[in-house]
């Protein structure tokens, strides 16, 4: 298990790429831990590897997500979140503890959050809906990664019209909140339901439209048809 760790070490020291490790930090206001490798490399090192591990239990391959988190390096953490999304159809409703304390432990950017939310975590949510009152309690975490994961963790489902009353719930749990990463983040949320269940969305901007940030409304209105923007944004 070890040797597998210190190998993905190698490999990605292997490949820093100087413009990513000087640019990189551009995408972030928090200082990110970073080897500088590009993305699409990392993936390819993810698939790599765990092909060396997909024999193993899902509790030994959580164990090696845990140790890259622990890591506190970005690409790390992306290497977890594909492993714990590969193995999505050995999840159980108990899994679901894990992941909310990798958010609350270890996630430090948008980044990290937003790979483990869209996939790990929003994979479950589909497998197990009941799990997503604990969303809802994310949402009112003192924990800034928490709450943006309330709402960034329903992306996939809410393009396909899923959880549309729960979305909205989530959303008026962080109406007001005046962190602009979660404000993006529930923006997001909203923009994705949208494209299933555009008037809903609508109408629920319009009645806050008042009080929501202009972030998370922008957010929200960004794929709507121009009339039904200008009227949201209008005074």
């Amino acid at each position: 298990m070890e040797t597998i760790i210190d190998k993905i070490r190698e490999d990605l020291r292997d490949n820093i790429d100087e413009k990513t490790r000087t640019t990189g930090q551009n995408f972030f206001k928090e200082k990110i831990k970073s080897y500088g490798v590009r993305v699409p490399v990392v993936n390819k090192i993810s698939k790599r590897f765990f092909k060396q591990i997909d024999s193993k239990t899902k509790s030994e391959i959580f164990d090696l997500c845990e140790r890259l988190w622990q890591s506190g390096y970005i690409e790390e953490s992306f290497i977890a979140c594909h492993w714990s999304h590969y193995i999505h159809e050995r999840y159980e409703p108990g899994d679901f503890q894990i992941f909310g304390n990798w958010i609350d432990n270890y996630v430090n950017n948008w980044a990290s959050c937003d790979t483990l939310c869209n996939h790990t975590v929003g994979k479950f949510i589909v497998m197990y809906p009941e799990s997503i009152t604990a969303l809802k309690d994310f949402a009112k975490s003192e924990n800034r990664w928490m709450r943006r994961a309330s709402a960034v963790s329903l992306i996939v489902p809410a393009r396909k019209g899923r959880f549309l009353s729960d979305i909205l719930e989530i959303a008026d749990i962080l109406l007001l909140d005046k962190d602009d990463l979660v404000q993006k983040g529930y923006g997001w949320m909203l923009k994705a339901a949208g494209e299933a269940n555009q008037q809903e969305i609508f109408n629920y901007v319009i009645k806050n439209k008042t009080v929501m940030p202009r972030t998370s409304l922008r957010y929200a209105i960004e794929k709507m048809p121009k009339d039904l923007k200008a009227a949201a944004m209008a005074k």
